[in-house]
């Protein structure tokens, strides 16, 4: 084992290392000229936590799928004008909506709704004028208008359809108000005027989606689903959203729910979306090459497991994201890598939710990235080559990190920092937050970082126990720069020789907890 001194003059050797590697605005700079901090050793019993149970993933299976699917009685279709239907409300509102489908349709917009019972697209077919809904082969259908499942009706895309296209020039859209089974079968935003896909041009432009209302299940499963999605509200590509609030107090709706399981999203503005969603499980799929993000869990969504994912190529934000309130989640066993900004994101007070057990790897900004949020466990992800940070905690207090490797990493192995947002376009009334940051790092590795392990920012309180603080690829020496420079010598001696915990917290803070 290495001692002290050797240990140091390897980090002096490698390249050193600093726990306040950025440079702090005034704000901040003035805020660690008040606080004097002191460094003690904490018991570390309260350090050894076992770790977090994960869910069980063997029930989410396609053989559970299709042994929910109740097939009988059969249902009904019909054509009708999409006025004054609620499941179309958001679509046709407004003289601009309204008018995408009028120009598309060439007249007064019409939807084929299904009702009152189970109906596969075969039976579609055979009930509908061949101008709206047509197969131009075995298994393979064009619809031309958009699809309305209605409350107490299955729509079943089955393993008998090889293939349905949703025409881009006639505005064709999937919109569940019931049940909807995609099992075995591919759905495709169909550009007629190429014979193809209707891959992304530009965010304004309209492409086919698909969104399920708030009361409806919806399951896809070993399938695939390519190029839906534009910037307008609830049209990002796959969704699962509560009605909306003057909608949701008259319907009374209970949150929607879904399974995604072992399918590919492809060429999505959204890979995959959700509003007031609980229970959704995301599990086994392939993200690939989606627009803005692959996947993005929103407001007050909860008890959602994302698992065994892989998550890549998102062109102009984050692979995964969690924004807003989405509580009680779990987020495992996924892959991220090769995303534009960051490859996980926790954000705006989204609070206890595990993320464990991650491969977080060449994202163009952190690896994960945890905005405004306290209360969240970080277990034993692997996040390496990165362009920025590995980990980068932004006003968060009691982020709990364990058995982390972050590794090889631009700029910082772990960086806390605050920052007021005051001065933002943000909506504080909407998205509170505290200039706060405190976090405990057990276990794990930070090595070969850029900048160096760690930098901790005017932390609340940071607690340090049983890692390995390894080099920088920069040569500047060893160093604690910042309100920690003059204990850096005891931090050391405490974590590295006598291997215990190690509390950093301020003098005033230790006063408030002693009155």
């Amino acid at each position: 084992m290495l001692t002290l001194p050797v240990l140091v003059g390897v980090l002096l050797l490698a390249g050193g290392w600093s726990l306040a590697d950025a440079k702090a605005p005034e704000t901040t700079q003035e805020l660690q000229k008040a606080k004097t901090y002191t460094v003690t050793s904490p018991p570390v019993a309260p350090l050894n936590i076992e770790m977090p149970q994960l869910p069980d993933l063997s029930g989410y299976t396609a053989a559970a799928v299709q042994a929910k699917i109740v097939r009988k009685p059969g249902g009904r279709v019909t054509v009708r004008r999409m006025l004054q239907q609620n499941a179309l409300k958001d679509f046709i509102g407004g003289d601009n909506r309204m008018a995408e489908w009028v120009k598309r349709q060439r007249g007064i917009p019409q939807a084929i709704f299904i009702e009152g019972g189970y109906v596969n697209l075969s039976q579609l077919v055979s009930q509908l004028p061949k101008q709206f809904f047509r197969s131009s082969a075995p298994g393979v259908y064009l619809a031309r208008l958009p699809i309305v499942v209605a409350a107490g009706a299955t729509l079943h895309i089955d393993k008998q359809t090889e293939e349905l296209r949703l025409s881009q020039e006639r505005g064709a859209f999937l919109v569940n108000d019931g049940q909807l089974f995609v099992t075995d079968s591919k759905i495709t935003a169909w550009r007629e005027a190429d014979n193809g896909p209707a891959t992304f041009r530009k965010a304004s432009e309209f492409r086919p989606f698909l969104l399920a209302w708030g009361g409806t299940e919806t399951y896809i499963v070993n399938s695939t689903l390519t190029s839906f999605g534009y910037q307008t509200s609830k049209s990002y590509g796959v969704s699962i959203s509560q009605y909306t609030p003057n909608m949701h107090k008259r319907m009374q709706r209970a949150k929607p729910s879904g399974w995604l399981i072992d399918s590919d999203f492809v060429d999505m503005y959204y890979g995959f979306y959700c509003y007031e969603a609980r229970d959704v499980v995301i599990k086994g799929n392939t993200y690939r090459d989606n627009v803005v993000y692959g996947i993005d869990p929103h407001d007050r969504s909860h008890g959602l497991i994302i698992a065994d994912n892989s998550v890549y190529g998102t062109q102009k934000k984050h692979g995964i994201i969690i924004s807003r309130e989405v509580n009680d989640s779990w987020i495992f066993n996924n892959r991220v890598y090769d995303n534009k900004l960051s490859g996980l994101v926790i954000d705006r007070n989204s609070v206890n939710n595990l993320i464990a057990f991650n491969e977080i790897y060449r994202n163009y900004s952190d690896g994960i990235t945890v905005y405004e949020s306290p209360d969240n466990l970080l277990w034993g992800n692997r996040i390496i080559g990165n362009r920025r940070h590995g980990i980068r905690v932004r006003n968060s207090v009691n982020i709990r990190m364990y058995e982390n490797l972050s590794i090889s990493n631009g700029l910082t192995g772990i960086y806390g920092h605050i920052k007021d947002l005051s001065d933002t376009d943000r909506n504080i009334a909407l998205d509170p937050f505290d200039t706060e940051v405190s976090m405990q790092v057990v276990g794990g590795r930070l090595a070969g970082n850029g900048s160096g392990p760690l930098s901790i920012d005017s932390p609340l309180s940071v607690e340090l126990y049983r890692v390995d603080l390894l080099a920088p690829t920069k040569s500047t020496g060893i160093s604690f720069s910042g309100v920690l420079g003059e204990r850096q010598e005891e931090i050391l001696d405490l974590l590295v020789r006598q291997q215990k915990a190690v509390l950093i917290d301020p003098v005033e803070r230790q006063a408030e907890l002693q009155d």
